[in-house]
């Protein structure tokens, strides 16, 4: 957070409309810290022709304060394929920002911290998936999102959670290889007829979600509307009244509107989501992503001052995760 002496008169009055749009989720005495940085970096935007582009799990100042582009991986890749502004910078983990590098390789691309990383995305490497594709000789490999650019490489095609069943379906073959989540792989599984060879990835933060969670939400909640994401043990996703990506889960709240509901996911998520919706009850079981709170107000600023960490991609690893991903891309 900026010092105290930062919040000006002038910058309490540039930032007000914001604060009144965020009050339900940031408390009074917390908006000084934030505003400074908030009111620098958006002039820094305007400065260096940048778009700022920002997943669902990051903290609402960021979210709603800062962010030009916001939404699921799925979303994020493709509205990074027709950012115009010179200069990109990606709020959200590293291969987000590895994402929007390919889709852009002329732009700079800035990501405000390199180490924020993805437990998904370190559970496998290039080497495996060679090693997989020697084991099942011609099964094609479909790689989630949440992996590195060199996985991504030695892949057929990329999915997130909001198309894993599509993009799996529309290879048209019996079966194939699924990386790196394995409880992804499992609800995935349940909904097609492809037969499904998963690695054992997880995430660290749905891995921690159990049943008894969620039936603990319900007693003490009565009448909570549960909404999973499919990163969660499949015995969660029994459990929920839905299971699906954090834009689906979105929607799903926007257009059912249930009086109380939690978000079985990262917990900014139903912050985010509760500054659209204030007439509805969002009970928070709260587990947080230690990655994408590396992304934090004076670290934006900073990489926007100082124009880094620049993402950089060797070309021709680059050229290779790319077709997987706009092969992703097409499948509507």
């Amino acid at each position: 957070m900026s010092a105290l002496t930062d919040y000006t008169s002038a910058v309490a009055a540039r930032t007000a409309p914001l604060y009144d749009r965020l009050s339900r989720v940031i408390p009074a005495f917390d908006w000084p810290g934030f505003a400074p940085d908030i009111d620098a970096i958006l002039r820094l935007k305007r400065e260096r022709d940048a778009v700022i582009l920002a997943h669902n799990y990051q903290t609402p100042e960021i979210f709603h304060g800062i962010a030009d582009i916001t939404g699921d991986s799925l979303a994020l890749a493709r509205e990074a394929a027709g950012v115009e502004a010179s200069v990109i910078l990606l709020c959200g983990v590293h291969f987000m920002a590895e994402t929007a590098k390919l889709l852009n390789p002329a732009k700079t691309v800035l990501i405000p911290d390199s180490r924020a990383g993805c437990s998904l995305a370190e559970s496998i490497t290039p080497e495996d998936v060679r090693l997989l594709r020697r084991r099942y000789p011609g099964v094609p490999v479909v790689t989630y999102v949440n992996t590195s650019a060199a996985v991504k490489a030695e892949s057929d095609i990329c999915c997130t959670s909001g198309n894993a069943v599509k993009v799996v379906e529309s290879l048209g073959v019996p079966r194939v290889i699924f990386i790196p989540d394995g409880y992804l792989a499992a609800n995935v599984a349940a909904e097609t007829r492809v037969e499904i060879i998963a690695w054992q990835g997880a995430c660290e933060v749905h891995e921690r979600f159990g049943p008894d969670d969620i039936r603990g939400l319900r007693d003490r909640h009565p009448g909570v509307v549960v909404l999973a994401h499919p990163e969660c043990p499949p015995e969660v996703v029994a459990e929920a009244d839905f299971a699906g990506s954090t834009a689906a889960m979105s929607d799903y709240v926007a257009t059912r509107r249930p009086g109380r509901v939690v978000l079985v996911t990262e917990c900014s998520m139903s912050d985010n989501v509760a500054v659209q919706f204030p007439e509805i009850d969002f009970v928070r079981p709260c587990n947080l992503c230690p990655h994408m709170k590396r992304i934090t107000l004076p670290k934006i600023r900073h990489a926007l001052e100082t124009m880094t960490e620049a993402v950089e991609l060797d070309p021709a690893v680059a050229a290779r995760a790319r077709t997987a991903v706009e092969r992703m891309l097409e499948v509507r």
